[in-house]
């Protein structure tokens, strides 16, 4: 039902407008892509499957922070793949054009697999309880009826995020480790001016979208969630 549900926002995205209107802040350097390297494409393209690409079937849009760093913020453009009712799996863009940079990857997992890591591992993982209700993460582009059954959805899920490329420092190619991401649990921790900026784009009112999503029924935050110990670029 659920990945039904998807399938159907994914075409309404197509159609509606919830892409190509946040840029990559980076240039990687590198000539221009030569015509037998676009022929070589073109032709791979056209002959070659990619079913997990193909199985991506939604966008969603929010905000990270280091862990460790509340003060190194960037947004997230996440591509979703639902893999079972449990558990999805996504790919992080630092924009929705065509260039947009890979900046790393976020497992979702349901509350109840969630309550069955061992403590040790909880600390990885952020909830997403805020995000949803404070309207920060959306799904741009899908009719609000088919975004609040979405977002009802994944109130209470828990993320482990990695970025492998900190495009809010490293303008042109992916250095250093990769670094374990946050999400937000709090008025007053995301940058305003992040967030006007994202709303202008998508031509979007957060506090609107909160409003709207009071009736969303979302669990106390489990226990071991949004207590990371690794600190990362203080």
């Amino acid at each position: 039902m659920f990945k039904h549900l998807l399938t159907a926002c994914a075409v309404a995205l197509l159609a509606g407008c919830g892409a190509n209107n946040s840029a990559s802040p980076v240039t990687a350097p590198g000539a221009p892509v030569a015509g037998k390297t676009a022929l070589l494409e073109s032709g791979a393209a056209a002959l070659q499957s990619r079913p997990p690409i193909d199985a991506i079937n939604t966008y969603l849009d929010g905000f990270h922070y280091y862990c460790g760093n509340k003060s190194g913020q960037m947004e997230a453009h996440h591509y979703v793949t639902i893999l079972n009712e449990d558990v999805m799996q996504a790919v992080i863009y630092d924009g929705n054009k065509k260039d947009a940079k890979l900046m790393g990857v976020e497992y979702i997992i349901s509350e109840r697999l969630f309550k069955q890591l061992p403590a040790s591992e909880k600390q990885y993982w952020h909830s997403h309880r805020y995000e949803v209700k404070s309207g920060s993460l959306v799904a741009p582009g899908i009719p609000p009826a088919a975004e609040h059954a979405l977002m009802s959805k994944i109130a209470n899920t828990y993320g482990k995020t990695w970025h492998t490329w900190h495009t809010d420092r490293d303008k042109t190619l992916p250095l250093g480790e990769p670094a374990l991401m946050m999400g937000f649990t709090a008025d007053g921790q995301l940058n305003p001016a992040l967030l006007a900026d994202r709303d202008r784009r998508f031509d979007i009112d957060t506090q609107k979208i909160q409003k709207s999503r009071e009736d969303i029924a979302a669990h106390p935050v489990a226990s071991g969630a949004d207590n990371c110990q690794r600190v990362h670029h203080e």
